[in-house]
């Protein structure tokens, strides 16, 4: 290990330990953002590891998310939490290899509106089995987990999602998934096999994802399916992970902060028009940075040497 990676391994546990802290010191409403904030980075992130090498754009966020969220309405009460939340990342992992194993064929406009469409069908899905069989179409959710816990929960979450990433963007499974993303055809050709390797890679941020609304859960206290499987999310996801760069690991997090923030004043200020603003915004970010923040800045190192070279040919 280089000096530099020792030096970016010490910086990134010490910020751990830093935001451990936040709970303690921050009133109720820079908590609940800061939750807030930790949610939408380690969906982002999990989005990004997908869609980032493999260049699959997936809109069923919400499904996942709100697979999770279900299995603790109806396991809460009944059982351990981590034994919840372990069951709801063993279901989240086994429904992503059914959806992986027969639309990763697809590709393109067709794998988008098919992924819509699953969180929609796991939605409706949802609404016939509370109408027809426990005659109640919404949950609470009354387990011993405190917004202190959530929040935990979460930044331990989001530390596992980062260290998955970084692991797999170093190891052959992560070159592997960077020759699909260039040429499924070529990968092929060079021995992979491309089926395996992106369902492999949907099931893990499938199981990230799922888990997300597993510890969200009990900060609804509340849930329906119009919640648990709310649209919103995947676009908002998949905007955040866009503004800051798919293809980088802690891109998705650069986007993910900063429009959070964004969406909290939205939401408060302007609750009938927020939608309105939101999708203005995910045009002008696809029309503007189509590769990020990230994007940008790799742009940016890539022209000042040119500049300057230009200017010594000058003198």
């Amino acid at each position: 290990m280089s000096r530099t990676q020792m030096m970016t391994g010490a910086i990134c546990l010490a910020a751990v330990v830093a935001l451990a802290f936040v709970p303690m010191i921050v009133d109720a409403y820079h908590l609940a953002l800061a939750i807030s904030l930790l949610q939408f980075t380690v969906l982002a992130t999990a989005w990004g590891m997908f869609s980032g090498p493999t260049r699959y754009v997936s809109l069923a966020t919400t499904a996942f998310f709100g697979v999770g969220a279900y299995t603790v309405a109806v396991l809460g009460e009944q059982l351990p939490w981590s034994l919840v939340l372990l069951i709801a990342a063993v279901i989240g992992a086994v429904m992503a290899v059914i959806v992986g194993l027969s639309t990763l064929r697809l590709s393109g406009v067709h794998f988008v509106i098919f992924t819509f469409g699953l969180a929609e069908l796991v939605r409706q899905i949802v609404v016939w089995y509370e109408v027809n069989k426990t005659r109640v179409l919404g949950r609470y959710v009354f387990v011993d987990i405190t917004q202190n816990d959530i929040y935990w929960q979460l930044l331990a979450l989001a530390v596992i999602v980062f260290g998955t990433g970084w692991l797999i963007a170093r190891s052959r499974f992560g070159f592997a998934l960077r020759i699909i993303g260039e040429d499924e055809t070529v990968a092929r050709h060079c021995g992979i096999n491309v089926t395996i390797a992106k369902v492999a890679l949907f099931t893990i941020t499938a199981t990230f994802m799922t888990l997300v609304g597993a510890i969200m859960a009990p900060r609804f206290t509340y849930i329906e399916p119009s919640i648990a499987f709310n649209a919103t999310i995947s676009f908002e996801v998949v905007i955040m992970a866009l503004l800051g760069g798919a293809h980088r690991l802690w891109g998705p997090a650069l986007g993910a902060i900063p429009l959070t923030l964004l969406f909290d004043f939205l939401s408060a200020r302007f609750p009938s028009t927020s939608t309105l603003i939101m999708g203005v915004v995910f045009l002008l970010i696809v029309y503007a940075l189509p590769s990020g923040v990230v994007g940008l800045w790799e742009r940016l190192k890539t022209w000042r040497p040119t500049a300057s070279k230009m200017r010594g040919a000058q003198a």
